[in-house]
């Protein structure tokens, strides 16, 4: 799986990436675009996805509370258990 552990990703174009285990660990995804991409067991903690564009991403349902931050609209997720 790719390791983006603190990475500068604010802006890009992720739509339809396959995310699956990787490592977001403090990355900055300020206003990316993740539309449909599959974070799947993706490493989010500390991750800062404000205005980030999630929709229709797969996240699993336990990282839940790792990306729930001000500014950061889930409500287009696809929650997986």
């Amino acid at each position: 799986s790719v390791n983006l552990q603190g990475a500068d990703l604010s802006s890009v174009n992720l739509q339809g990436a396959d995310l699956t285990g990787a490592n977001l660990q403090g990355a900055d995804l300020q206003g990316a675009k993740l539309q449909r991409a599959n974070l799947e067991g993706a490493n989010l903690e500390g991750a800062d996805l404000q205005g980030a564009n999630l929709s229709g991403a797969k996240i699993r349902k336990s990282d839940r509370e790792k990306i729930e931050q001000e500014g950061v609209d889930l409500s287009e997720v696809v929650w997986i258990d």
